[in-house]
């Protein structure tokens, strides 16, 4: 059972989810927060996190919120045209891009290429948990 400060509340045998997702309806998500939040704890970067702790959340349904873009490291941001990069997410093909809304180009950059990673594996785990609901 996880330890976690918040505590936990068991949801299936072997599973355990921090209170604060005890809330949330799709129970492998509830468990990916939890662990996640732990990992993130032992030293796990938060951007290859596959959820988002903010929104509660697959990282892939949030990325293109205005909280997503941190200019400093460069994620979800063009350092050429000094903007925002626009998210479009494909759930059906399990893939997404990022373009800039000025010069149409996807940024280069390691913090965009880390945000494609941890979106698809974002889009990969939430197939795999709307496949086990049926």
């Amino acid at each position: 059972m996880f330890q976690h400060s918040a505590g936990t509340s068991t949801v299936e045998p072997g599973t355990a989810v921090a209170i604060r997702y005890a809330d949330l309806t799709d129970t492998r998500l509830a468990v990916a927060l939890s662990t996640e939040d732990i990992a993130e704890e032992d030293g796990l970067d938060s951007f290859e996190r596959t959820t988002c702790y903010t929104h509660r959340r697959w990282l892939h349904q949030c990325v293109s919120s205005p909280l997503h873009v941190v200019r400093v490291s460069g994620h979800r941001w063009c350092r050429r045209c000094e903007c925002a990069v626009t998210v479009a997410v494909d759930e059906l093909v399990g893939d997404l891009t990022l373009t800039c809304p000025r010069c149409g180009q996807m940024p280069a950059g390691a913090a965009n290429r880390q945000i494609v990673r941890s979106c698809r594996a974002s889009l990969a785990a939430a197939a795999a948990a709307r496949e086990d609901r049926i």
